[in-house]
């Protein structure tokens, strides 16, 4: 390869990874006028050192995006440290330019590797991938390709084609990248706002110092106005340690580091009212990263419960009901952390997910509880009752066989035996069985399943606990509890 067409490439490659310094997008790139589509969102991306051209002079806005450049760029935009160091990923070495940024968005369960044990840093994006990165990235909860993109059109971050799709397989190019990324980032550039609920409410508590409203996510960003310790802002999203607040009318960001859920110097009262908000549920994905679980038909398990985890999380997201995962990316959390996590982050029940293998000679999904009295964990009616909604509700999900609820043993696991809270463990299917794998191999009966997991525990808590305030989160997914069974 000749000398300059081999420091062409790496300039390519380069792209997004190397900081530049620049004042506009449009003066600095011959590629990007001001009458470019993008022009705007370009501008105030690099103006931010999120995004950076080719080279000093050029954007390249047509060309496509890599899995690196994407990493990078989504880093950058939630403030992650990008310095180079080692990655799990055989293909991604330590000085790699995104090596940071790729190590960093891992651990936070934004994006991931594959099977094989690669990254896959110079793959070309598609539109569904950048809708599912963004969704995890700035908490939008969509957790499929379809949800994703739905929740970005409705957001007037993207826009579908004249023929209504998506366009989930097109290869996303640096223009297009930029003006999502913008336009999650700032809603000011966003096609509609409509769509954005500020319906959380939080404090500003800054002892007494006043706290900065700026126009975006960053102290960058120019000042809008200040706000006084105690003043009640409604409270959009929360990524990257800025959240997106509305307050007397006016939208913009804070520092989430300085909101608080109560008043600050109020005082709790002694019973507080009750509320889904006051519900916490532990979703815990079983195995990760160096132990996979079972292993078939070209699955592994530690893939296939996170996957469902996420799926089930994404519906508590949409209602006041806390949802905590022990694990959202490919990491290893030993059974005893996994048991003490309800406590830790005061839990109401756990819900343990995986699929069972036994040399491909058997199917069908069953639920465990721990059936004795431990000292640490004594809710054995719960835990039963807990297990029987789920059981239901996955036989209503995935026509499998029915393998019950285990009555006679003693579902002797360390996460259920040594839990505090009530706690069941369900075991959704045979991943090594011709039959049970029609279901778990697809994306779309994974998230049926999150759906259904999501709604046994509204099931408990309607049915068990006699919470009628559960009752409104049924409709939001036009679901109906299910008839009472313990």
């Amino acid at each position: 390869m000749k000398k300059w067409m081999l420091m062409l490439c790496l300039m390519l490659i380069a792209s997004v990874l190397v900081p530049l310094s620049h004042a506009n997008a449009s003066s600095n790139f011959k590629d990007v006028g001001d009458t470019h589509r993008a022009n705007a969102e370009i501008t105030y991306l690099v103006d931010r050192g999120i995004a950076n051209g080719v080279s000093r002079t050029h954007f390249v806005p047509s060309k496509q995006v890599t899995r690196a450049e994407a990493a990078a760029m989504l880093g950058r935009a939630l403030g992650v440290n990008g310095d180079r160091k080692a990655t799990r990923f055989s293909d991604v070495g330590g000085g790699n330019m995104a090596s940071g940024y790729i190590e960093e968005l891992v651990k936070k369960g934004i994006i991931s590797g594959y099977p094989d044990g690669t990254f896959g840093p110079n793959k070309v994006l598609n539109r569904g991938e950048m809708a599912i990165l963004i969704n995890r990235a700035f908490n939008f909860g969509g957790t499929s390709v379809s949800s994703a993109a739905r929740n970005l059109m409705d957001r007037g971050i993207a826009q579908g084609y004249p023929d209504g799709s998506f366009g989930a397989d097109a290869k996303i190019i640096r223009a297009d990248f930029s003006v999502f990324m913008a336009r999650s980032i700032n809603p000011d550039f966003r096609v509609k706002t409509d769509g954005i609920s500020f319906s959380t409410t939080m404090y500003v508590n800054t002892g007494s110092d006043t706290l900065n409203l700026r126009k975006g996510p960053g102290t960058t960003h120019a000042s809008i106005s200040s706000l006084k310790n105690g003043t009640a802002v409604g409270v959009a999203s929360t990524s990257g340690g800025w959240s997106h607040i509305k307050v007397n009318g006016v939208i913009g960001y804070v520092s989430t580091a300085y909101l608080s859920v109560s008043k600050p110097g109020s005082v709790a009262p002694s019973t507080p009212p009750k509320g889904a908000s006051d519900l916490t549920v532990i979703i815990d994905p079983g195995h990760g990263a160096h132990d996979p679980g079972g292993v078939g038909n070209g699955f592994q398990e530690k893939n296939v419960v996170l996957n469902v985890g996420r799926h089930m999380k994404s519906y508590f997201d949409k209602t006041p009901i806390t949802a905590k995962m022990t694990r959202n990316s490919d990491v290893f959390v030993t059974l005893g952390d996994r048991a003490k996590f309800a406590s830790r982050n005061g839990g109401d029940i756990f819900v343990s997910l995986h699929t069972n293998a036994l040399n491909g000679s058997a199917n069908g999904q069953e639920t465990f509880y721990y059936a004795k009295t431990a000292a640490t964990n004594p809710n054995v009616k719960q835990s039963r009752a807990l297990a029987i909604y789920l059981q239901a509700r996955m036989q209503e999900t995935w026509n499998l066989r029915n393998r019950g609820v285990n009555p006679f043993g003693y579902g002797n696991f360390a996460v259920l035996r040594n839990n505090t809270v009530p706690a069941a463990l369900i075991e959704m299917g045979f991943i090594d069985s011709a039959t049970d794998i029609q279901y778990i191999k697809l994306e779309s009966q994974r998230e049926r399943m999150g759906k259904a997991l999501f709604l046994a525990t509204l099931d408990y808590f309607y049915h068990y606990e006699g919470r009628s305030d559960v009752l409104p989160y049924y409709n939001d997914v036009n679901a109906s509890p299910s008839r009472k069974l313990h």
